[in-house]
């Protein structure tokens, strides 16, 4: 145990955990809404993405030996990850992109700063130091560069249940953050990942169904479908659970809000949605806030280090 990351630690394995949950997801809603432009329905794109995400999860962890039942300890979290996390993040999200564009939908479905924050103070009793409120505050303030709410025209009805939509996927995520930090699985978050997908799948099921049929599938959208729900899917999810339990809530939080710069670049290459001022400026102060918040405090590090050779 010696060597290994303590819960709330910044460690280059964790940064880069969050580098590919940032890539993978982030370029997860350009491929979505190309699919869904195509015909796809959402909520069915959806399911098919934690299904497929499930089997591929299911055969690589019984191709290597380690596929496990979850064990009892490991329930909240394998709950949460399931029906927060993936179901109703899914399930809102993808409801939401019907009526917003990729770059938006990227955004705000990622603002779980928003909400991680207040909760990582009430319920996990965090210490939260200035400097990662500054993060917080100077991340927020990209991503309302972002949205530019001043641009959306809310008469349109569509548009604003478009936008509640994705800020409860953003709640649901966070709650997911914050139940995985206060009760830690005893499994790896790689063993539970199959498990998480399944209950997902089981829950997205009856409301895909309900939603309506299956719309026009594409030989593109079938690819779109592929990419993420056997590569892009399993990684980022997996990639964002690892960050969630191992950084600090508020630093993992601010890095996941680089996620919509992410989205935004390449909705703007791919789908030729608008690269404009407040883009660039946004991404500059989102990727601030993920610099001040996790910069190394290097006189801190040095105190802890005299210290424990003292002892």
């Amino acid at each position: 145990m010696s060597g290994m990351a303590r819960p709330g630690e910044i460690t280059p394995a964790g940064i880069a955990q969050l580098a590919g949950a940032v890539l993978l997801l982030g370029g997860a809603w350009p491929v979505t809404k190309f699919a869904t432009n195509a015909g796809a329905a959402p909520l069915w794109f959806g399911l098919g993405r934690a299904a497929f995400s499930g089997f591929a999860a299911f055969v690589l962890l019984g191709a290597l030996g380690r596929l496990r039942w979850p064990r009892r300890a490991d329930l909240p979290a394998l709950l949460a990850v399931g029906v927060l996390q993936i179901a109703g993040f899914f399930a809102l999200a993808h409801a939401a992109i019907a009526y917003v564009p990729a770059g938006r939908t990227a955004i705000l479905s990622n603002t779980t700063t928003i909400f991680v924050v207040p909760l990582s103070l009430l319920v996990l009793r965090e210490a939260i130091p200035a400097r990662r409120w500054l993060a917080a505050l100077i991340g927020l303030a990209g991503i309302i560069v972002l949205v530019g709410p001043w641009a959306v025209d809310w008469h349109h009805g569509e548009v604003l249940v478009g936008n509640l939509f994705l800020l409860g996927a953003a709640g649901s995520w966070s709650l997911a953050i914050i139940a995985v930090r206060r009760f830690p699985p005893q499994s790896s978050m790689f063993a539970l990942l199959p498990w998480c997908f399944a209950i997902a799948s089981a829950l997205l099921a009856p409301l895909a169904m309900l939603h309506g049929g299956v719309g026009h599938w594409t030989p593109g959208g079938l690819a779109a479908l592929g990419f993420i729900g056997l590569i892009g899917g399993p990684i980022g999810t997996w990639c964002v659970m690892e960050a969630a339990m191992t950084l600090p809530s508020v630093v993992a939080s601010v890095g996941f809000l680089a996620t919509p710069a992410v989205g935004l670049l390449l909705s703007a290459l791919f789908l030729g949605e608008k690269l404009d001022a407040a883009l660039l400026s946004g991404t500059a102060l989102i990727l601030g806030g993920v610099l001040v918040a996790v910069w190394p405090r290097r006189r801190a590090r040095g105190l802890g280090l005299r210290e424990r050779v003292v002892r």
